[in-house]
């Protein structure tokens, strides 16, 4: 009958340490709770959408000079769709998980379920590791892409430090999310950072458009295979932001109404980055070639200076998003996940910000970073292992008519899913692991033959020499003596 009860309960979402947690708590002035402990289905939405489109947003008008306006457009639309179905997958699947482990009357009341445990618990050790892996390797380099981004974006209002410096700098700042506890922290940071790229976005728009275009401006894209599908693969890790999913569901008071937020934050999204990508790319055509980030092109005004400066903040917030699961992982190996002291996990977790920092050194590569990590990792991470995940969790009927969610009569039921998942595995595996990882290795590799490892400003333009000092001719006048301060040495 016990167990009945934690079933029903699990079913409907009302799970008991959820509750708990969003319980008035009388130790917490209600504003602290407004501002720090959120669990709602708005606090998602704000996260998933915040998380989304973080520093790529500045890297998206460069892929539409690699693709082409049509393709460019096309792609986003499309691996919109693939990552809405693939995080919808990844959320049925830990209500599921969670459903199970529910019945077996395990507590998670100091416990953060993560998509490593999730795929353990439905699927075994094996599926564990390669989840485990891909995941932390994925969020690790996502963490690196932020803190190269702002390298690259303060030097576009102080470039008397070279970007190089500036990571050292940015390292040490990103480095204090581990007070951070979890999730449930990021309420009026994820706020605010939508807020950010909101402004980011349409400044860019506003910005390209009255501006206007270069003169001589050219749209040739597409001209090369490699830069086709290197563009093609920044907007596949674009859409590809869902690898945090399982911790933000964790979060939140009600899990199971997670399912469609996911898609309600991709649409939100598009209207920033169609607009923008497009109307940058209008602007300056090919030039965006050979630069990665936008804001190398608009010219310096109070208005992009506020944009950069709100980026940065916002990728603050984001390397917190792709670090604290990392945090997690790191807590749990060492046995510090349940500890109640804030100041002690802090300092335990200071570790994984090193390889972190030392990579964004090594690969400083703002732009191309983006396309191998989008191929190589989070083709697998969000994309290929969800959707093999799902239809190896419900391959036997008993499964299939035992889960706890059922595929919705819109997608076709059972057998609409596993179509759609058999596509989705074998679009990403050919296009974006095959042909995506080739053309993003080749152009990851010209980078490092063009610039080097540990380049201290990639691409950074050349220093202005000073014209040289007029040489004093023989016949010159000495200067007067009663103006000892003027006195000059001639060469």
């Amino acid at each position: 009958m016990a167990a009945e009860k934690v079933v029903e309960t699990a079913i409907v979402g009302n799970y008991v340490e959820m509750e708990t947690e969003g319980k008035p708590n009388d130790m917490k002035t209600r504003f602290s709770k407004f501002l720090w402990h959120g669990g709602s289905v708005y606090d998602a939405w704000f996260s998933c959408a915040s998380n989304q489109v973080a520093q790529v947003l500045l890297t998206l008008p460069y892929s539409f000079s690699q693709l082409g306006m049509l393709s460019g457009i096309c792609f986003q639309l499309f691996y919109g769709l693939l990552g809405s179905w693939t995080a919808y997958l990844i959320s049925i699947l830990y209500v599921e998980y969670r459903t199970r482990k529910e019945r077996e009357k395990v507590d998670f009341r100091n416990h953060v379920i993560q998509w490593f445990e999730v795929l353990d618990g439905l699927l075994g050790k094996y599926w564990r590791n390669v989840g485990l892996a891909f995941n932390c390797t994925f969020l690790l380099f996502g963490s690196v892409i932020q803190l190269i981004a702002c390298a690259s974006n303060i030097y576009y209002i102080n470039d008397n430090l070279d970007k190089r410096t500036w990571t050292y700098i940015f390292g040490a700042c990103c480095a204090t999310t581990v007070f951070i506890p979890s999730f449930h922290n990021y309420r009026i940071w994820s706020f605010l950072g939508l807020i950010m790229t909101t402004y980011t976005a349409w400044y860019l728009t506003i910005a390209s458009l009255l501006h206007g275009q270069v003169e001589g401006v050219k749209h040739s894209g597409p001209t090369k295979m490699v830069l086709y599908f290197t563009g093609a693969t920044n907007i596949l890790y674009t859409f590809g932001g869902h690898a945090v999913t399982v911790e933000i569901m964790h979060a939140m008071w009600k899990p199971q109404k997670f399912k469609a937020i996911y898609l309600l934050a991709t649409l939100y999204v598009l209207t920033l980055t169609l607009p923008s990508g497009a109307a940058v790319y209008w602007a300056f055509g090919d030039t965006l070639l050979n630069h990665s980030n936008a804001f190398a092109l608009l010219p310096r005004s109070s208005s992009r200076d506020m944009a950069v400066i709100l980026m940065l903040i916002h990728q603050f917030i984001t390397f917190g998003f792709a670090c604290t699961p990392l945090y997690f992982v790191w807590e749990k190996a060492i046995g510090m996940h349940e500890c109640k002291s804030l100041c002690k996990r802090a300092a335990a977790r200071l570790p994984v910000v090193i390889p972190i920092w030392f990579l964004a050194i090594i690969f400083p590569f703002f732009g191309p970073i983006n396309s191998s990590v989008g191929s190589l990792l989070v083709s697998f991470t969000v994309y290929i292992i969800p959707a093999l995940a799902h239809m190896f969790t419900f391959k036997s009927s008993a499964a299939r008519e035992n889960a706890v969610e059922q595929p919705s009569k819109y997608t076709g039921r059972w057998v609409g899913a596993y179509m759609i998942n058999t596509f989705v595995v074998v679009w990403v595996l050919i296009v974006g692991f095959g042909f995506g990882g080739w053309a993003s290795m080749t152009n990851f590799i010209h980078q490092i033959d063009t610039f080097g490892l540990f380049t201290k400003c990639y691409q950074c333009p050349p220093p202005t020499l000073a014209p040289p000092l007029p040489h004093l001719n023989a016949t010159a006048a000495p200067p007067p003596l009663h103006h000892p301060q003027n006195h000059t040495r001639t060469p």
